[in-house]
């Protein structure tokens, strides 16, 4: 499977139309390099709002944002059917019921669509944006396979990735927005560690770029990067493509799941299987 990550930029778009044009020809490229799944960061929805929104205002972007949340995902449906490949909508900020939600919607060649929420908020997102944690981790079926999808912060506990790949994931796509590098690099780190330690692929997709009318996305770092195990038949750094440090454009990387199968069988180490099922007992010992 040939993946196409996106490092997505925030220069305000003219209008809503011309966002989809920008998504529409991000796809055809991807498509063109040969890829199946064309993957865009986390808020990458939110860069809609300098259609109209010019200052920067927090409440006058979300409230743009959910308002066409509804009309991005149709459009981003018909990309995904046109181009005849998975579109991954690294997330949008959506009402549900009485919260907000922050939602990656995974829409498939057929245009049939599902979604991962975002679990765990950032404290600014919490605080300030007033997001709620979503439906638990799920798994999504595709024609090469079971792929997870960890919203940025929620790659950083082993657990939301565990239970992915308990359910057959051998993929993990990590869609983030990092307003720091210490932000990025714990993305990065976590997301490194998680193909380690379950022995499988996860690709981090970041949102990059200034955004001085902004105040949800006034500045973001960020790289995309395919990460792996680090044993026999892949890269012994566990680096098997990375774009350059917050650029813009698409990263292609592939992934072999047929590989991952030998190396949880055959390999150095076998993480994936030496998972304790359970947290042992940890007692306290006196030594002071």
């Amino acid at each position: 499977m040939k993946l196409a990550l996106a490092q997505f930029g925030v220069s305000p778009p003219p209008s809503f139309e011309s966002f989809i044009t920008r998504i529409e020809r991000l796809a055809a490229q991807a498509a063109l390099g040969g890829a199946d799944l064309l993957a865009l960061p986390e808020y990458f929805s939110m860069v809609l709002a300098g259609a109209s929104v010019t200052t920067p205002d927090l409440a006058a972007e979300l409230a743009t944002v959910t308002a066409q949340a509804d009309e991005l995902i149709a459009a981003l449906r018909e990309t995904a059917a046109r181009h005849k490949i998975y579109l991954l909508a690294g997330s949008i900020p959506m009402r549900v019921g009485a919260v907000l939600n922050n939602r990656a919607a995974f829409i498939a060649p057929s245009g049939a669509l599902a979604f991962q929420d975002k679990q765990c908020m950032t404290r600014f997102e919490a605080e300030w944006w007033g997001i709620s944690g979503g439906n638990p981790p799920q798994v999504f079926e595709t024609s090469f396979g079971r792929i997870g999808v960890s919203i940025c912060y929620d790659s950083e506990f082993p657990l939301h990735v565990r239970a992915q790949v308990t359910a057959g994931a051998k993929l993990i796509l990590i869609p983030s927005c990092t307003d720091s590098p210490a932000g990025f690099n714990r993305v990065r780190l976590s997301a490194r560690a998680r193909a380690i330690e379950n022995q499988c692929y996860s690709a981090v997709i970041p949102l990059t770029g200034q955004a001085p009318w902004s105040a949800s996305i006034d500045e973001n770092h960020g790289q995309a990067a395919l990460f792996t195990p680090c044993d026999a038949g892949f890269p012994e750094d566990g680096v098997a493509a990375a774009g350059h440090m917050n650029a813009t454009g698409l990263v292609f990387a592939t992934v072999n799941f047929g590989a991952i199968d030998t190396l949880r069988t055959q390999g150095a180490v076998l993480n994936h299987r030496d998972w304790p099922d359970q947290i042992p007992p940890c007692p306290v010992v006196p030594l002071a």
